[in-house]
């Protein structure tokens, strides 16, 4: 009898039936997930600097580097791996036009991805 009472105890304390504070209005989180795009908005908006990811030649740059010049990107520190090494790779290459020209590598076979405008 006493282990019953026990647990009735137990299971109303922790299924949160308690009566005290029950008019009170739940905490808000402190951080509140967003979307990353909208971050980089705020952030370019409140004049904060931007992470700049640092370069790192990869097996495929010269490979991009050679398809970015064919397009009529030169310039820069070249192509630089912007992922894990592994089977599939995106690369990134910034022009003398502003523009950034990325490739994607699988099993060092690159292709071309969109060209993106820097303004």
């Amino acid at each position: 009898m006493k282990r019953l009472i026990g647990l009735m105890l137990c299971a109303a304390a922790v299924s949160g039936c308690s009566h005290f504070g029950a008019g009170r209005p739940s905490p808000m989180p402190a951080w509140t997930p967003t979307a990353p795009h909208v971050q980089a908005t705020e952030a370019a908006n409140a004049g904060l600097a931007i992470e700049r990811v640092p370069f790192r030649a990869g097996v495929s740059s010269t490979t991009v580097e050679n398809m970015a010049k064919a397009q009529g990107c030169t310039g820069g520190q070249g192509a630089g791996l912007m992922t894990p090494q592994g089977p599939v790779e995106v690369y990134r290459m910034l022009c003398e036009n502003r523009s950034v020209y990325l490739a994607r590598c699988e099993f060092r076979q690159c292709r071309p991805m969109a060209a993106m405008r820097r303004q």
